[in-house]
C-alpha cells in the first residue's frame, strides 16, 4: 500500500500583500477540518527584486484516520515535488519555475495576471519589461494545470489585500481536500475587514471555478474544425472603419489603438492626420523589395506614431490630473472611505519651454531668448512651482482651465516642431523602405528613442535626428545599415549621458554628436571674506 504524502504548496506574496496572513489561513482551513498541517517562511528583499515565499504541508488524511500516529512534515519544497504554486506576481512565478520547483507532471500554478516593474525593469531607458506571453508560456510549459487570473483588479474591486483572493483561488483548485466553508470559517465572518476579504475569496474562487468549467466544456466539445472561440469576430467590432478600410487585419489591433489615442489627445482631424501618415507608410512598404504581408513596418511606425503625436505638455498632465477616474483611483489606494475627507495636492513647476510650447513662434522665441540669457548669466533656469489643491473647487477649476487650453496646441510652437520633427522621421522610414524593408523596419523601431519630457524628450529627438541624417547617409548595402542602425539604436538606450551611442556611431562610421554648450558657473565660497 502506498503511503499517502503530504500536500505541498508554496506562496509568493510581495511586501504588504499579507502573504504570512494567507499562510495562517491555510494552517487555520487545515486544522479546522482536523488535518495535520505546517507552515515555513523565507524572508525576501525589498525594492521588488525578490517576493517573500511561505512553504506549507498538509497532510491529505484527517487525525482520525491516523489511528494515533503523526506524520513528519518538511520545512522548504523539494525541486520537481511541489504540488501547488500560488503567487501574486507573473514574474514571480517565473521566477519560483526557474528556480527547478514546478514539474509540467506534478504541479498546478495559479498566479495573477498582474505585473510589478522589478527595479531592473524601471531603469531601462527602453523598454525594460518582461514579455508577457513568454512568461504565460513557461507558466503552461512547467505546470499540470494552471491558471492565470487578473488577482490585482480582483483586490481592487473587493477592496481588500491580494492574499484573501490568492486564498480563493487555492480554494477552487481542488488542490486541497477541504470545502469552501472551512475556508471561509478560517476568514471569520465578523467586522469590515473580514467582510473585505470575504469579498476576495469569493471573487477569486468564482474566478477559478469559472475557468475550470469552461475548460472541462472546451476539452469536451472543441472540434479541430471549431472557429467560433477564437474571438476574431468580437475584434472587429472594436475596429473603427477607417482602421478596418486603409488596413489589413494584422495592423488593426495596434493602429486602432493608436488611432483612439490621438483621437482622445486631440481632436478627429488630428487622429486623421495620424490614419494619413500611417497610410503614406503602409503604401511606401507595400512598394518596397522583400515586402510582407505582416507589415512590420507600418506596424512598428502605428506603435511610436500614437506616442509621438500624444506628447505630453502642461495641457495633458493639467487633463490628467483632473480626471475623476484620477480621483477615484487616489481614493482608491489610500483606502479613504465614502465619508473620509480627502486632499489631494499636486506639485508643478513649469518652466520656460513648457510655456512658450503654447506660445506662437515669435512669442516663443523672445520668451526662451529671455531665459538662455538668464542662463548664460550665472542664473538658474526660471521656473514657477506651484502647488494645486485638486480637490478644491479653485484646484480643480485651473487644472480644468489649463486642460480646456488644448484646442490652442496646434497654434503654439511646441506643436509645430514636433509634427516637424515627425515628418523628418517617416520621410526617413518611406526613404528606407525604398531600399529595403529590414531597413525600413529600423528606422521606424527609432521612434522608441522619443519618451519622457523636458530634457530627457529633447535629447531622444536630437538623437533620432542625428542617426537619420549622418546613418542613413552611409554608402554601404541596405542590409548593413540595418544592421548598424540596430545597434545604434540599442546603444542609445543604454545611458543617459550617450556615451555608448557615440562609440557605436564611431564605430559604423558615423561622426559622434556634437558636445552641448554648457554655462559655467563661478559660485562664491561662503566661508571666505570678502
Amino acid at each position: 500500500m502506498k503511503t499517502p504524502q503530504p500536500i505541498s504548496i508554496l506562496l509568493c506574496a510581495l511586501g504588504g500583500e499579507g502573504g504570512g496572513v494567507l499562510a495562517d489561513w491555510l494552517v487555520d482551513v487545515a486544522r479546522h477540518a482536523g488535518h495535520p498541517a505546517q507552515a515555513t517562511s523565507i524572508p525576501g528583499v525589498a525594492q521588488r527584486t525578490g517576493a517573500t515565499t511561505y512553504y506549507i504541508e498538509v497532510f491529505p488524511l484527517p487525525l482520525s484516520a491516523l489511528q494515533g500516529k503523526r506524520p513528519v512534515l518538511g520545512l522548504n519544497p523539494l525541486p520537481g515535488r511541489l504540488d501547488a504554486l500560488v503567487s501574486s506576481e507573473l514574474l514571480e512565478t517565473a521566477r519560483q519555475i526557474g528556480n527547478g520547483l514546478c514539474a509540467s507532471s506534478h504541479t498546478h500554478v495559479i498566479t495573477s495576471s498582474a505585473r510589478i516593474l522589478t527595479t531592473m525593469e524601471k531603469m531601462a531607458l527602453g523598454d525594460g519589461r518582461q514579455d508577457d506571453s513568454a512568461l504565460r508560456q513557461l507558466v503552461a510549459t512547467h505546470s499540470r494545470e494552471h491558471h492565470i487570473v487578473d488577482m490585482a483588479r480582483m483586490t481592487q474591486q473587493a477592496g481588500t489585500v491580494v492574499s484573501a483572493v490568492m486564498l480563493g483561488c487555492l480554494a477552487a483548485s481542488g488542490v486541497l481536500p477541504f470545502a469552501r466553508s472551512d475556508f471561509e470559517a478560517a476568514i471569520g465572518h465578523e467586522g469590515t475587514s473580514a467582510q473585505a476579504s470575504l469579498r476576495g475569496f469569493a471573487l477569486g474562487f468564482e474566478a477559478i471555478a469559472a475557468q475550470r468549467q469552461q475548460t472541462a466544456f472546451v476539452q469536451a466539445v472543441l472540434a479541430p474544425t471549431d472557429s467560433r472561440l477564437t474571438g476574431a469576430s468580437d475584434l472587429d467590432k472594436t475596429v473603427p472603419a477607417a482602421v478596418a478600410l486603409a488596413f489589413p487585419p494584422a495592423l488593426h489591433p495596434m493602429v486602432s489603438l493608436g488611432h483612439a489615442r490621438v483621437l482622445e489627445y486631440q481632436n478627429a482631424a488630428y487622429a486623421q492626420l495620424y490614419l494619413d501618415r500611417l497610410q503614406a507608410v503602409w503604401a511606401a512598404e507595400q512598394a518596397a523589395e522583400g515586402f510582407s504581408a505582416s507589415g512590420a513596418v507600418a506596424l512598428e511606425t502605428a506603435r511610436w506614431l500614437a506616442l509621438w503625436m500624444a506628447y505630453d505638455d502642461v495641457v495633458r498632465v493639467a487633463d490628467l490630473k483632473s480626471r475623476t477616474t484620477r480621483t477615484a483611483r487616489v481614493r482608491q489606494e489610500s483606502k479613504a472611505g465614502e465619508h473620509d475627507l480627502l486632499k489631494i495636492y499636486d506639485h508643478f513647476k513649469p518652466g520656460v519651454p513648457e510655456l512658450a510650447g503654447l506660445l506662437p513662434q515669435a512669442l516663443a522665441h523672445r520668451l526662451l531668448r529671455w531665459d538662455r540669457a538668464r542662463v548664460a548669466a550665472g542664473q538658474t533656469a526660471w521656473a514657477l512651482p506651484l502647488k494645486i489643491g485638486s480637490h478644491s473647487i479653485t484646484g480643480m477649476l485651473a487644472l480644468r482651465l489649463m486642460a480646456s487650453m488644448k484646442a490652442l496646441r496646434p497654434w503654439g510652437s511646441r506643436h509645430a516642431q514636433e509634427q516637424q520633427a515627425i515628418g523628418q522621421w517617416l520621410q526617413a522610414i518611406a526613404d528606407a523602405c525604398a531600399q529595403s524593408t529590414a531597413l525600413g523596419h529600423e528606422v521606424a523601431r527609432c521612434g522608441q528613442l522619443i519618451k519622457g519630457y523636458g530634457s530627457t524628450n529633447e535629447r531622444g529627438k536630437h538623437n533620432l535626428l542625428h542617426i537619420l541624417t549622418h546613418v542613413m547617409a552611409q554608402p554601404s548595402a541596405p542590409e548593413d545599415k540595418a544592421k548598424a542602425m540596430a545597434k545604434i539604436r540599442q546603444a542609445a538606450l543604454q545611458d543617459e549621458a550617450g556615451k555608448a551611442l557615440d562609440q557605436s556611431l564611431l564605430a559604423h562610421g558615423a561622426p559622434a554628436r556634437p558636445v552641448a554648450a554648457q554655462p559655467i558657473r563661478w559660485m562664491k565660497n561662503p566661508r571666505l571674506k570678502a
